[in-house]
């Protein structure tokens, strides 16, 4: 009996036990009146993946490609989880690694959750676009080759940054705000939410693609029934404005896979993205 209990509580604490993920070469405060901690407040929880479950003190995470040639491109990562939790690593610091392993920078933004708080989110996004653009020349970054990837949530989140960065939706705190937070491109993986509430076959309407919104390359299978107007609203909006977009539509995939491997095809959608990157960032 002595020995069940023991097995079952070794399963248990390797249920629960903390998942590694690789450390980030600098981690900022996103807002200088919610500086970061000496160990991190943010409620997490392990599973198969890392949830973060609160974050008050929005934060970016540096990850420097080790093959990157000078003045590379990078990319601001925004994990989706509905706007109630991060996916950190499965949409965040993985995604980080696969960049890297590309030559190019990543970035891991921790936007506020829980609480579908959209607005303080995009105001995350936009301080946080301002502060990599300032940290250019720091880290090695083209500062004209920043761009921005999301998942879900967070596919929705990089959509609101690269059709709403003309004005900050906060007041100015200091240079960084001065830089432009416009992405220079786009990745959006199963975006959700970019669709009116009433009639998902129309534009969500705090998502304005016009002629000046970057070039996008997106991600969509046509089993993630409830959210797979998203990419077909992003994609039709960015042919009315003559803005170059690539749609990779899958038949099976589901949602919330982020760069792991399955037996279907939809898991090649990061060696079709690095190619994208490439041309995209070589012009």
């Amino acid at each position: 009996m002595r020995s069940v209990c023991l097995a079952v509580y070794l399963l248990c604490s390797l249920a629960v036990a903390p998942i590694e993920t690789p450390e980030p070469d600098e981690r900022i405060a996103v807002w200088p009146d919610r500086p970061l901690l000496e160990k991190s407040d943010d409620e997490v929880e392990y599973k198969n993946i890392i949830r973060i479950n609160k974050v008050t003190r929005p934060a970016i995470e540096f990850y420097k490609s080790k093959t990157a040639k000078a003045n590379a491109p990078a990319v601001v990562i925004f994990p989706g989880g509905g706007y109630n939790i991060l996916a950190y690593d499965l949409e965040g610091t993985e995604v980080a690694e696969w960049l890297n392993s590309i030559g190019v920078h990543a970035v891991v933004v921790k936007y506020t959750v829980p609480g579908n708080q959209r607005e303080a989110a995009l105001k995350d996004a936009q301080r946080a676009f301002g502060i990599v653009r300032s940290k250019a020349k720091e880290w090695g970054i083209n500062p004209e080759q920043i761009g921005v990837l999301g998942f879900s949530a967070g596919g929705h989140l990089a959509a609101n940054l690269s059709t709403n960065y003309q004005k900050r939706n906060y007041e100015s705190i200091d240079a960084a705000d001065k830089l432009s937070c416009r992405p220079d491109f786009s990745v959006l993986i199963y975006p959700a939410y970019i669709y009116d509430a009433k009639d998902k076959r129309k534009m969500a309407p705090e998502i304005k693609v016009d002629a000046k919104t970057p070039p996008a390359f997106i991600v969509q299978t046509l089993d993630d029934r409830r959210l797979v107007d998203s990419a077909f609203n992003y994609t039709r909006a960015l042919k009315d404005a003559k803005v170059d977009g690539e749609l990779h539509l899958y038949a099976r995939g589901g949602h919330g896979y982020g760069l792991r491997p399955s037996d279907n095809p939809i898991s090649g959608w990061p060696k079709l993205c690095g190619e994208w990157l490439k041309r995209t960032t070589q012009k």
